[in-house]
């Protein structure tokens, strides 16, 4: 979805384009400056640095604001175009930091743009059977092959893979040895450790049944990096960046029906989810009683305070792969 960046980004643009000339290369005491945008990003970066003294780590998106949504203000600008290092997803969410990037303060800037190191890992948005908004493959094709490349849909919520998460956590500890040289070694010790535990999420992953490898998901579907990685299949309300808000009465119809098929025991919702739809699809398949309502947390409106109390990335995998196993 496009962005609609308000006047607090214009502000920005036109304050960095006053003082861009005269600003120098940002220290925070001397240490280096690394601005990560969101929470999963950030905390990647986080078990990198370790208790690192030469790395000062900010999390820009800190109040728990949708990356779909967030909005950036003047102060967010100039976080971004004066940091030494600067970490984020890539995707149409984020295209005002590529506009930002035109011309940074920072010339010696090193940017990490996740989705271009990932490349063919990237997925486009799939649009499935039952889906509001629904396309046909055959009209997916046809709109995919008659636009640009730079026109595609891609999905960006690519931190919900683990191999993904590795991949990313490796290129981030060699920015900072060459960034922080004097501290190279804590970083690679550190990246190393971090991708071992990364690599055990797996085993949380036990599926009772195969029954369990479906998953009815009443709620938009930001999941499919998670769950084409662990073999499930899934049917849903709305793709992972759909602006929709309102199921239509065939998908209803449609999940109703596959927790019919499936038995099921339970269905799926973000942790931004109201339920509505959930509760409406569970109504029409007469199962209110007998199936209940699983939260899938896809980590995209963690706050900075959530962080500091504990929360983290291989936790929630952890808790997520759990839930997709009962």
């Amino acid at each position: 979805m496009k962005k609609i960046f308000n006047l607090f980004f214009v502000a920005g643009i036109i304050f960095l384009g006053f003082f861009s000339g005269c600003t120098k290369k940002t220290v925070n005491n001397g240490k280096i400056n690394v601005v990560a945008t969101i929470f999963p990003v950030y905390d990647w970066a986080k078990n990198v640095v370790g208790d690192s003294d030469g790395i000062n780590l900010e999390l820009l998106v800190k109040n728990g604001v949708d990356l779909h949504s967030f909005q950036p203000s003047a102060a967010d600008i100039i976080k971004i175009s004066t940091a030494d290092v600067l970490i984020f997803v890539g995707g149409e969410s984020d295209s005002w930091i590529k506009d930002v990037l035109k011309n940074p303060a920072n010339k010696n800037m090193i940017v990490l743009n996740l989705m271009d190191l990932l490349g063919n890992s990237v997925k486009q948005e799939e649009f499935i059977e039952g889906m509001t908004g629904e396309k046909s493959e055959n009209s997916f094709e046809e709109k995919t092959n008659s636009h640009s490349h730079d026109e595609v849909e891609y999905d960006e919520h690519i931190w919900l893979s683990v191999e993904n998460a590795k991949t990313a956590a490796a290129k981030i500890s060699e920015i900072l040895c060459e960034k922080n040289s004097e501290n190279a070694e804590l970083y690679e010790k550190n990246k190393n450790s971090y991708i071992q535990q990364l690599a055990q999420l797996k085993k949380f992953y036990n599926p009772q049944n195969e029954k369990t490898k479906t998953i009815i998901v009443c709620d938009r579907f930001p999941f499919r990096y998670m769950t084409d990685e662990l073999g499930i299949k899934y049917f849903a309300a709305f793709v992972g960046c759909s602006a929709e808000t309102e199921a239509s009465f065939e998908t209803i119809a449609f999940l109703s029906r596959k927790i019919q098929e499936l038995d099921a025991q339970k269905v799926y919702v973000s942790e931004s989810s109201d339920k509505k739809i959930a509760e409406t699809v569970i109504k029409n398949a007469g199962k209110i009683g007998k199936c209940k309502i699983e939260v899938l947390d896809s980590m995209q409106s963690v706050t900075f305070e959530q962080s500091e109390k504990g929360k983290n990335y291989i936790d929630t995998m952890k808790e997520n792969y759990k839930k997709l196993s009962e």
